[in-house]
């Protein structure tokens, strides 16, 4: 993979309808679910995708929420820190992991361990969600944003 340093496009400049469009859904996407929650997914899929600038904005975010810092370590391992996670988190972690790798499929099991937890409505906010990061970790590569700048989704 080669990274570049030549400046690439402000995607809300250049196509600020589509960027509205997606802050309308990342938006409807977390209504009504836990901030906590919200965060955990956006972390997962920017560690699975490899979008630095992402993680470290969740991060961040989480950290001002007053998220545990050992918490945020053991996002990436959650399989082997099982008790560091709620049921629910696990649930959205482990559905998170198949809808960004999606080349598989979502397992059944995955799904049905996830509709277990989540009513109709809350379920479909976190695929909703895992489908807004996915595509905010997307933008951020394909424009180059750089992690620990100060200018958020552009």
């Amino acid at each position: 993979m080669t990274n570049t340093t030549a400046p690439r496009v402000t995607f809300a400049a250049a196509a600020p309808k589509a960027f509205k469009a997606l802050i309308g859904f990342d938006a409807a996407a977390r209504e009504g679910l836990d901030p906590t929650l919200v965060e955990l997914i956006q972390i997962r899929s920017s560690q699975l995708n490899g979008c630095a600038y992402c993680l470290h904005m969740h991060v961040s975010d989480a950290r001002k929420a007053g998220e545990d810092e050992m918490r945020l370590h053991m996002i990436a391992v959650w399989r082997e820190a099982r008790h560091y996670f709620s049921a629910r988190e696990h649930a959205a972690l482990a559905l998170t992991e198949a809808v960004t790798r999606i080349a598989g499929g979502v397992p059944d099991e995955v799904y049905a361990q996830a509709a277990a937890q989540f009513d109709d409505a809350e379920l479909a906010h976190v695929l909703a969600l895992i489908f807004t990061i996915n595509t905010w970790n997307r933008l951020a590569i394909s424009t180059g944003k750089v992690a620990g700048t100060d200018e958020r989704r552009r």
